[in-house]
């Protein structure tokens, strides 16, 4: 039988029975899931990021906790695990389900409903789940030592602070508070503008279509904070590359019908004789209102996901060591003959409360039940049970390779490092070339390989959460069940609200409409980028309707980053998205960096920055910021509120003033101003 180590003393002694797995612990986990998941999936939809929402939770547990709940510390330990789950379900479902609408010639759109995105989000976070169970005494117990789970560390150490009186909320809260009067004044009152930009016209003879913009907004600038400056720069330095480098060269070179056509060939443009589409097309002066954006989506999205493939097989590779041991060491220590000498042990008294985990019996059952239903439910694509078996075999064993992969990886390096995104290329890839094996080829099974991706991208991703959240109940002294049953609960409650924030996210707005756009997401909006990476790759390898020559340009350029020793995934998913996401996110990390500049020429460098004044304001600025435009999203879906809000905009006044550079010129030293107000608390720490 596995043994706690000797030197470890839970903050709770296992002697010790507070109040634990309560209801109102588990309601109000389940109100954080839901709220940090729908947050979640607004900033992965619009930024292709997400940020881990445990230690959030924690403080915000820590202050509802002492003051309303009166709530013990494995009460609050409950609620953060609960919580957590929304914000792993969510980045899962939203990297790869929009894909289905990507796919060839719309054969995926109509998986993409929501009873498609529960079942797949509610099937893959239980997996992770389910199978993290066998692991835990291997990964957290036995290799206590060696593996630090910084997450998880970081989330006991908020809640001990918090039981022996930390005031951390505060601050967070601060971050909440500014961030929602930001947005109010951006996205409701239009006092600030929201995309200011600097851009050169086509016309110009040394650098046409060149543009620089910035999508000014609260939560972008605390993500910045929250990564720092080095990955921060490595990400808007494919921004760069993108819109001052490759498309002043390409809209210099390329003739606007050339640019067209191609658009036509995306499905973009339905015919070169019709005015629209990105950037703007003119058929009488075959010109683009706005070139750059047309070259932006005729080719460098598809140079920018040729990075992002090539960049997560880099990372993926450079990670195979970690991963053949971790796979190797938690299988032999979690072999079924132990986990069933323990769990017969687990009935009786010998084995503490701190040790006692699901029975095992749940793990097989569950996996059984999880591969019927697979089989039987309609929202799984296949054309015959064989298809169904196929998939569901492939879920299962992907799901416990990449799961006990996923949950050593984030042990070394924490969550927001793990090489999901990777996995998932890898699942696909290995999906991809078992369906071609048994002559599964063409559209018609582009969804099915999809939906394979998207389990294992759930359940990665959740059970890297899910190992920092029993890392932390070992931590601070939890009983280990009553966290996997908590956990099980955040997967079904936050899979019920990421579908609908997803659905609700889609609906285009009036003025999406009148451009002939019927989905926001895969917009200039909400562009999705892993999502339209996992179709785009779909195609290519079943499909055969993939534009290599400009994948592999793409390939090669995070090649060479890598080579130079810059992280190619960061840059690559940089080089996809707009420059006017990935600088704000820059002037984030710009603060950190000057922040810590200061901290070290005085000698006061934080012992654990995560739990510093910066890092929770800048949590605050990006839940406030995300929770406001998932709020305005979802007010916009009907007509009359949309017209309503729009009624109330002082942009007209403001821009009639001030002239349209005034008008943006004024949004930008709102922005800097709330960078200031960020730097201004990041150094009042001590």
């Amino acid at each position: 039988m596995s043994q706690p180590l000797a030197n470890h003393k839970p903050f709770v002694p296992a002697t010790e029975s507070p109040a634990e797995f309560t209801l109102k612990a588990i309601i109000t986990g389940a109100v954080f899931g839901v709220l940090f998941g729908a947050a979640t999936v607004y900033l992965s939809l619009k930024a292709g990021l997400s940020v881990s929402a445990s230690i959030p939770i924690a403080v915000l547990a820590i202050s509802l906790g002492r003051r309303f709940l009166n709530t013990t510390i494995l009460e609050n330990n409950i609620i953060q695990t609960t919580g957590s789950a929304g914000e792993s379900i969510a980045s899962g479902v939203v990297f790869t389900m929009p894909g289905f609408l990507f796919l060839t010639n719309g054969s995926g759109a109509d998986f993409f409903n929501y009873w498609t995105i529960l079942t797949l989000a509610i099937l893959g976070g239980l997996i992770g789940t389910l199978m993290m169970i066998p692991l835990r005494r291997s990964l957290i117990v036995q290799e206590h030592g060696t593996l630090p789970y910084p997450e998880g560390t970081a989330c006991a150490s908020v809640l001990i602070a918090g039981e022996k009186g930390g005031d951390f909320a505060k601050t967070a809260y601060q971050g909440l508070g500014a961030a929602l009067l930001y947005a109010l004044l951006q996205k409701v009152l239009h006092v600030i503008a929201e995309v200011p930009v600097w851009a050169t016209k086509q016309a110009n003879r040394y650098f046409p279509s060149a543009q620089v913009a910035g999508e000014i907004t609260p939560e972008y600038l605390g993500v910045g904070y929250i990564i720092g400056f080095r990955i921060s720069a490595v990400l808007v330095g494919g921004g760069i590359l993108a819109w001052l480098g490759l498309i002043p060269l390409l809209a210099s070179l390329v003739p606007g019908d050339t640019i067209a056509l191609q658009l036509q060939k995306l499905g973009y443009l339905t015919n070169l004789q019709t005015a629209g589409g990105p950037g703007g097309w003119n058929p009488a002066t075959h010109t683009f209102t706005d070139t750059a954006a047309a070259v932006y989506r005729a080719y460098i999205r598809q140079i920018g996901a040729g990075a992002v493939t090539a960049g997560g097989f880099m990372t993926l590779i450079k990670t195979i060591p970690t991963i053949v041991s971790s796979f190797k060491q938690s299988f032999s220590r979690s072999s079924l003959s132990a986990i069933e000498k323990e769990d017969e042990l687990s009935g009786n008294s010998r084995i503490p409360r701190t040790e006692q985990d699901l029975s095992v019996r749940i793990v097989v059952i569950g996996s059984i039940v999880l591969t019927a239903l697979m089989v039987v439910l309609p929202q799984i694509p296949g054309d015959s049970i064989i298809t169904k078996l196929l998939i569901a075999i492939l879920v299962i064993v992907f799901g416990f390779f990449f799961v006990t992969v996923a949950s050593r990886i984030v042990g070394l390096i924490g969550s927001s490092s793990s090489p999901v995104s990777g996995m998932t290329i890898a699942t696909i890839m290995g999906t991809s070339l078992v369906f071609i094996g048994f002559g599964l080829t063409g559209k018609v099974y582009e969804p099915a390989v999809l939906v394979v991706g998207s389990m294992i991208c759930v359940a990665a991703a959740n059970a890297g959460g899910t190992s920092q959240d029993l890392k932390t109940g070992y931590l601070v002294g939890a009983t280990p069940k009553y966290q996997q049953m908590a956990l099980f609960i955040g997967v079904i409650v936050s899979s019920l609200v990421v579908g609908a924030t997803v659905k609700i996210l889609d609906t285009p707005t009036p003025d999406l409409l009148a451009q002939g756009i019927t989905h926001a997401i895969g917009s200039d909006k909400f562009p999705a980028p892993q999502g339209t990476l996992m179709a785009t790759l779909i195609k290519g390898l079943l499909s055969f309707n993939l534009d290599w020559q400009f994948v592999l340009v793409g390939a090669f350029i995070a090649f060479v980053f890598e080579l130079v020793g810059v992280s190619a995934l960061a840059f690559a998913v940089g080089l996809y998205l707009p420059l006017s996401t990935t600088l704000p996110i820059f002037a984030g990390g710009l603060v950190k960096s000057i922040v810590d500049w200061n901290a070290k020429r005085k000698g006061t460098v934080e012992e654990d920055a995560d739990l510093g004044k910066g890092n929770l304001f800048a949590t605050g600025l990006v839940a406030g910021g995300a929770l406001a435009g998932v709020m305005v999203a979802l007010l916009s879906v009907n007509e009359s509120i949309y017209n309503g809000l729009a009624s109330l905009t002082l942009e007209p006044v403001l821009a009639g003033a001030l002239g349209e550079s005034g008008y943006e010129l004024l949004g930008a030293i709102a922005f800097a101003g709330l960078a200031t107000i960020l730097w201004r608390v990041a150094e009042s720490r001590h």
